[in-house]
Parts: structure tokens; sequence; C-alpha cells
């Protein structure tokens, strides 16, 4: 007698052969990777976050013209830079020929070199 096949039978994948960390290498390695320089030319949006603060929607709701929120930073604390909302580092407002600018005063360590999960 014939052994019969259901047609999910035939299509059932070991889920380990995903698991495997040649494979993931193997797919890797074909695609060429691009020369640092290519993503050079990308924009990104810089800005300035001069400090924030966490409060109850009621208590906004209830303020008025003249109230006043108090942040979470100090006069001359170092404000973060951000580029496409994450943290770049740290600095502070300069005048740059009539216009703001920002002085870098502390730079995080960001390795671009290296894949983030």
């Amino acid at each position: 007698m014939a052994e019969q096949h259901t047609l999910a039978d035939d299509f059932l994948l070991d889920d380990d052969i995903f698991k495997d960390d040649s494979f993931a290498d193997t797919v890797a390695s074909k695609k060429p990777l691009k020369h640092l320089s290519f993503f050079q030319q990308l924009p990104v949006k810089v800005s300035l976050e001069l400090a924030s603060v966490e409060m109850p929607l009621g208590d906004l709701t209830r303020m008025g013209e003249g109230d006043v929120i108090a942040l979470d930073r100090m006069v001359g604390e170092a404000l973060d830079i951000r580029v496409n909302g994450a943290l770049l580092g740290r600095g502070e407002v300069v005048e740059v020929g009539g216009r703001y600018g920002v002085r870098l005063l502390e730079v995080e360590d960001i390795n671009l070199g290296e894949a983030s999960n």
C-alpha cells in the first residue's frame, strides 16, 4: 500500500537550520559591503534637547498663560545633541554669525563599523 503524505508534511522545515551561525554567515557574505563614504552623503536631522519633564496630563490641561513648568536640567548644564533621535553627545549653545550653533562638549562612544542590535 502506498504511503500517504499530506501537503503540509512535504514543506516542513527544520527550525534549527536558521539557528546555525554558518547559515547567517553564508547569507551575509554574499552581499557586498558598501564603503562608508556612501553613507556620508545621507542627510540626518541634528537637534538639541534643552530639558524635559514627565507630568500628568491633568496637570498640563490646568495650566494657563504665565504658568511655569519646571524641567529636569539646571541652568548651565550641557544640552543633549541628537541625530535622528539618537543621542550623539552633549554640547552648549553658542552664537555664530548671528545664528545659533552648538559646541560639542562630549561625544558618545559610537562605533559605526560594528552592527548593533
